[in-house]
């Protein structure tokens, strides 16, 4: 007992540093397990999203700037292989190409110019050649339909959702106008009408012009 008297203070302090020491310990350690689990749940996520958005090699031709082989992604559409190609020209014609469409690998999109359109019409009909993965099926008839009924509001066109050709439907909207508002939109959705001024080549006269027949 006297030695427990004569030593309490010691003792009290070495059980003091031993409780902090251990406290310290699992202070260090607990956030690295968590930090451990976090990277763990991440690099799930990571695999995830490779999964949905595979790299895809699609082989654009026709009436584009810059025809040639481009990498995008399976979660890309038609129309981002067009812009990724440059742009259309201004002779092309895009009413048989199914611009929504989702890229798949080795895919071939071609574009044709409003002649061979002209001549497809001529014959009553508006066919591609089966190396053409790009153009419109019958099955997707009734889904664009659809898609033109939805983007139009009280005759006014939805500049965050219409198509390439409903864009040029707007005065003083070309081919290279209406492909700018798609890659601007896919970027920064428009919350006003007045956003489309941002758009490149569309300044406040090509506004005063088509504020009317334009919604979001």
């Amino acid at each position: 007992m006297n030695f427990l008297k004569e030593n309490s203070a010691k003792i009290f302090t070495i059980i003091f540093i031993i409780i902090t020491v251990y406290i310290i310990y699992i202070t260090i350690n607990e956030p690295e397990e968590k930090l451990e689990e976090v990277d763990e749940v991440e690099i799930k996520e990571t695999k995830k999203e490779e999964k949905k958005d595979e790299k895809v090699i699609v082989d654009v031709k026709g009436e584009v700037t810059t025809p040639g082989v481009y990498e995008l992604t399976s979660k890309n559409t038609v129309i981002d292989a067009i812009n990724k190609a440059g742009g259309l020209t201004k002779n092309s014609d895009t009413s048989n190409i199914n611009l929504s469409k989702k890229l798949t690998s080795e895919m071939v999109i071609i574009v044709y110019s409003k002649l061979q359109i002209k001549k497809m019409n001529t014959q009553n009909e508006i066919t591609c050649p089966p190396c053409n993965n790009a153009c419109i099926q019958k099955a997707d008839e009734k889904s664009k339909l659809n898609i033109n009924e939805t983007n139009k509001i009280n005759g006014q066109v939805n500049i965050n959702s219409a198509s390439l050709e409903q864009l040029q439907t707007l005065t003083g909207i070309g081919p290279s106008k209406a492909s700018a508002i798609i890659e601007y939109r896919q970027k920064t959705t428009f919350k006003t009408i007045e956003d489309i001024k941002n758009v490149p080549g569309i300044g406040q006269s090509a506004f005063e012009k088509i504020k009317d027949q334009i919604t979001v």
